[in-house]
């Protein structure tokens, strides 16, 4: 079964959400306890708690994303490379096929 968190953002199949709300959850407790053990206002102790779930997740969200969409590109480039080396292996417009001097001035 999936979690729905908020009742749209469904954990388990939206990439980064799992990672992000574990994350959060730990941001919750350090922040929350520590401003709790350092003041022992336990009212003002919770607002900073949510607040440290909220900055947290957010936090790691972006940061996951970022490294996702990055992970992507460098596929996409590496797909596009192994197909263009496919494509043009053995032919004039191979880029690793040395040129001799009766082929350049053919061409």
């Amino acid at each position: 079964q999936s979690f729905k968190l908020l009742g749209f953002l469904d954990v388990k199949n939206v990439p980064c959400a799992r990672e992000s709300v574990l994350y959060g959850s730990v941001g919750c407790l350090v922040v929350g306890l520590g401003h709790f053990l350092a003041t022992s206002r336990v009212r003002r102790s919770c607002d900073f708690a949510v607040g440290g779930f909220i900055c947290t997740m957010l936090g790691y969200w972006f940061y996951c994303r970022y490294n996702l969409a990055q992970q992507r590109i460098r596929q996409r480039m590496l797909r596009e490379g192994m197909r263009n080396k496919l494509l043009y292996e053995g032919t004039a417009l191979d880029p690793e096929r040395k040129q001799t001097g009766t082929e350049r001035s053919n061409s």
